[in-house]
């Protein structure tokens, strides 16, 4: 319906508009936050401009359910403002169909915006993760399938997972003579770091030499490496960054080793429940524009999205962070802000109907 397009296009306008906005102060904060690290190995102001550009796709999903409820102000507060919504209802069209509008809009949206949260955005800040650490520290590290490659003097160590903290699993080290040669092969099960030193236990060692190969078990032995836990925390991406996908394999791992990981949980259904969460944002922009917010300027209605947004924004983190500490439901901690501004929006839209 022709009264239907002109509605999603006009929430459209304002829901790229607000997160353009959003997105530049985004990243001018996270530009400002890097500054902090210039100058430490060969970490330039360029780099750390570069950085806060790589992570604009992780910033577009992290803001988009707070530039949707701004955008939606905006664009049905203009309408709104011209008597369009007003001339809409007496033609007869609805509260649930301009509902229906919108949510075709918001659904559309959402897809590319779950598209670049899931495969672009994870990949993308995992990568400038890694150069920032490079730089920083000096040490060449590479993300694989089979997990991460580092070079260690004349080794070459393949860690498969990193663990919060300063654990490691499933290591392989692989080590080289002055000849290039390949002279000793260790993989140890898991490593933690103990002092100034890492702690491998459970280890298999096989020599090479010129008589042939020769294998031998150990509980435990000491690795003094150069890869230390402030490296490879500074390349492990931070569970809310990861694609839900690898978060549900991950929590599996973890699981299958008898690990318990709240904040991984918490990141999990957090992502699951971000489109419930953009939905009920635009939700929420309709009583609010028919009611309170009708007759107000754009300025106001912006003020009242941003207000609203934040409440939502820091809703949602104390949850994540009650949920991770005192165990709570992860699902209910991530699914309960969404819920309870649903039940508000129904609210004030029954009094406006």
């Amino acid at each position: 319906m022709i009264v239907e397009r002109y509605i999603g296009k006009t929430v459209a306008v304002g829901i790229v508009l607000a997160l353009t906005v959003v997105l530049v102060l985004l990243t001018l904060f996270g530009f400002i936050d890097e500054l902090d690290d210039v100058g430490v190995g060969k970490y330039g102001v360029l780099d750390a401009f570069l950085f806060a550009l790589m992570s604009v796709p992780r910033y577009t999903f992290e803001a988009f359910p707070i530039a949707a409820l701004i955008g939606s102000l905006l664009g049905l507060g203009a309408m709104a403002s011209n008597s369009e919504l007003t001339a809409m209802r007496a033609a007869g069209i609805s509260v649930r169909r301009i509902l229906l509008a919108i949510f075709k809009t918001g659904l559309l949206m959402m897809a590319v915006v779950v598209v670049l949260g899931e495969w672009v955005a994870p990949v993308v800040q995992e990568r400038a993760q890694i150069r920032r650490a490079e730089l920083q520290h000096g040490q060449v590290l590479l993300r694989s399938r089979y997990g991460f490659w580092a070079r260690d003097g004349r080794a070459f160590v393949n860690i498969r997972s990193i663990l919060p903290g300063s654990g490691l699993r499933d290591i392989h080290i692989y080590e080289f003579n002055d000849r290039r040669e390949l002279e000793l092969v260790t993989h140890a099960a898991e490593a933690d770091f103990v002092g100034d030193r890492w702690v491998l236990r459970d280890l298999r060692q096989t020599r090479i030499g010129a008589d042939g190969a020769a294998s031998r078990q150990l509980e435990q032995a000491s690795w003094d490496s150069l890869l230390n836990p402030s490296l490879l925390r500074a390349v492990v991406v931070d569970p809310g960054l990861l694609s839900a996908w690898t978060l549900y394999h991950y929590l599996q791992f973890m699981r299958e080793n008898g690990l318990d990981v709240p904040a991984y949980e918490v990141a999990f259904w957090a992502k699951v429940v971000a489109p419930l969460a953009t939905l009920v944002m635009l939700f929420l922009g309709v009583p609010f524009v028919f009611g309170n917010l009708r007759s107000v300027g754009l300025g106001q209605r912006v003020f009242a999205g941003m207000l609203l947004g934040s409440v939502f924004f820091l809703l949602n983190r104390l949850l994540a962070y009650v949920a991770v500490v005192y165990h709570v439901n992860p699902l209910l901690a991530a699914a309960l802000p969404a819920i309870a501004f649903l039940v508000a929006g129904g609210v004030f839209l029954r009094r406006v109907r």
